[in-house]
């Protein structure tokens, strides 16, 4: 897997193109090589560029010093049933007769390998001071028993973990809509206990309902109104009281699925992929493989090229070449400070909300006296915050409490820990030592401002000259200092949790990204922002594309289906032959 793609840091004054891709994240990767391979343009004719020095936008995979595999600093797996991103990274069958031969569609190999979730009767659940294992729900409802949790949780809420709350609270929604219960009835079914629900429900399925479904509780303040201009924080403690909700919120990981974002789009996130068999996966190769073989197919066509480092500053239609091309794009290039600026007849913003709003806004394209609707749409979703700290430990201290993969989880400001792995020869392993986002995230900045940075240790295969390349990524010293004080907390007396050797710390509301992943505010009618943004303007050849404004947020499949949606629907561009036709994109 060759992570070496040529990039240019430099300039060419005037260039002339057709296509400007601005974003080297997955969907501007995605949109050039699909324009160029499908030989509706030259590789000379699209361009990207990006002010970041590396590719893969919000994925970013990093070995560290003395380790033998890759952790993940951004996006880190995806789900069987994502047909554009398991397609590209697994290919895809040469016959229905013979699934396991499969016909590769990108140059660079990728090895895809199982995301391993761990046992849950090992993993640790830390709520309210309190420790249990992750299986004690499923374990005391064997012996017809309800776990009793710090959670004062409504009488008929008792006893069931997170996952099964959560299902319950959108089968009793669904369900309490008369049209829903018609309509689909037999695809959401109670199960033998009362803890037991699924959802046989196709993306299909929910894009039909999610429009329509309407809040069907008489006594309750939202009574007949449409989930969707519902907000979930608001309809979970309609449901279970904020108490419940509270134990939603800590038990279920992370705080940003249980916001006030959409509700009706919130109700597929959260019961997950029906598919039979789906699985998480990610790559051997670390996750931002994925962008490194798409740009690496792009780059093979004769004259193509990224541009990185040149950040576009603004764009403009008033120009001196106006004869031959629309748009005039101004780029800062950051090596050298200087403006420059390039033609073209096509522009595609491949960015989330935080990236567009540090562009211009008074150009004629995002000013607000001009364009309201633009600026109101770009607002649709609501930035997540997000960061993760890795640490490097000279043995998995873990593997003491039987602990081999998967993550713990709790309500203190850490969150979540994820357990990555072991180098077989030097013993080191890597912790992800918190996954903080919403409003763990000032609890962190406030130590993540302070001067002084970890320093970090020699260890076995781990030279201090390595490891002194990644000091200016090392998390600072209160941080790791508060970080090991929670994970001791968390994993309790029992184990003796050591210093790490070395840290690495990202944070994605950093500018240009302002998240980590976004989310559908509630109140908009996201079928028409989805169709809205791949061309704001009809008299404009100007398109937004990514995962912000997708409906799988989170995810890169969420930025491949937008990008192909795009693609299809304003480049005139057939499916590929290597993507099912069945499969559904979206709306």
């Amino acid at each position: 897997m060759n992570k070496n793609t040529p990039l240019q840091t430099g300039m060419q004054p005037d260039l002339k193109i057709e296509v400007a891709i601005i974003g080297a994240g997955t969907s501007g990767l995605y949109t050039a090589y699909r324009l160029v391979t499908d030989k509706k343009y030259k590789a000379s004719e699209v361009q990207i560029f990006d002010m970041n020095s590396k590719l893969g936008g919000r994925l970013e995979s990093v070995i560290m010093p003395g380790m033998n595999f890759w952790g993940e600093l951004g996006g880190m797996r995806y789900l069987t049933s994502q047909q554009i991103v398991t397609t590209l990274i697994e290919g895809y069958p040469l016959t229905e007769v013979n699934p396991e031969k499969r016909i590769p569609v990108l140059k660079d190999k990728m090895t895809p390998v199982p995301f391993p979730m761990g046992d849950p009767s090992k993993l640790i659940m830390y709520l309210r001071k309190e420790h249990f294992k992750q299986n004690a729900w499923d374990e005391a409802q064997k012996e017809d028993k309800k776990l009793i949790t710090r959670y004062f949780l409504n009488e008929n809420d008792l006893g069931f973990s997170s996952d099964q709350l959560f299902n319950k609270i959108i089968y009793d929604v669904l369900m309490a809509d008369a049209w829903v219960a018609e309509n689909y009835g037999t695809k959401i079914k109670k199960g033998t206990t009362i803890y037991d629900y699924s959802f046989e429900l196709t993306s299909v399925d929910w894009d039909d309902i999610k429009p329509k479904l309407v809040y069907n509780f008489p006594n309750s303040p939202y009574y007949n109104r449409k989930v969707n201009d519902l907000g979930f924080w608001n309809l979970i403690k309609d449901q279970v009281s904020q108490e419940g909700y509270e134990f939603l919120a800590n038990a279920g990981g992370y705080y940003s699925n249980t916001i006030n974002w959409n509700a009706a789009e919130a109700f597929p996130y959260m019961v997950g992929d029906f598919s039979e068999g789906t699985i998480y996966k990610t790559i051997e190769e670390g996750y931002d493989s994925i962008a490194y073989a798409i740009a690496n197919s792009y780059m093979e066509h004769s004259d193509a090229c990224i541009w990185s480092e040149n950040k576009l500053i603004t764009f403009t239609k008033e120009h001196p070449c106006t004869s031959t091309h629309k748009y005039q794009l101004t780029f800062l290039n950051l090596k050298t400070n200087t403006e420059w600026n390039v033609y073209a007849n096509t522009i595609v913003l491949a960015m989330p909300r935080k990236s567009l709003e540090l562009l211009d806004q008074n150009n004629f394209f995002f000013n607000s006296n001009e364009n309201s609707v633009l600026n109101e749409n770009i607002r649709s979703v609501i930035m997540e915050p997000a960061f993760k700290i890795l640490m490097g430990f000279e043995y998995p201290w873990w593997k003491e409490l039987g602990i081999d993969s998967g993550h713990s989880i709790t309500d203190i400001p850490m969150r979540q820990c994820y357990y990555f792995g072991t180098d077989t020869v030097t013993n080191n392993s890597m912790l992800l030592g918190s996954y903080g986002d919403m409003e763990t995230e000032t609890f962190w900045k406030a130590l993540s401002d302070d001067k002084v940075l970890f320093e970090v240790k020699a260890a076995n295969s781990a030279s201090l000259k390595e490891l002194h390349q990644l000091n200016d990524v090392q998390a600072t010293k209160l941080m790791v200092n508060e970080l090991l004080n929670q994970l001791r907390e968390v994993h309790g007396p029992q184990v003796t949790i050591p210093e790490p050797y070395v840290t690495y710390f990202k944070d994605w509301t950093d500018d240009p990204f302002g998240a980590g992943y976004h989310a559908w505010k509630a109140g908009y009618a996201v079928k028409n922002v989805m169709l809205y943004m791949r061309k704001p303007e009809q008299n404009e050849q100007i398109h937004i594309c990514g995962e912000a404004y997708s409906d799988q947020q989170g995810w890169v499949e969420g930025a491949f289906c937008e990008a192909e949606k795009m693609l299809q629907e304003h480049f005139g561009l057939q499916r590929p032959i290597w993507l099912a036709n069945d499969y559904y994109l979206g709306w």
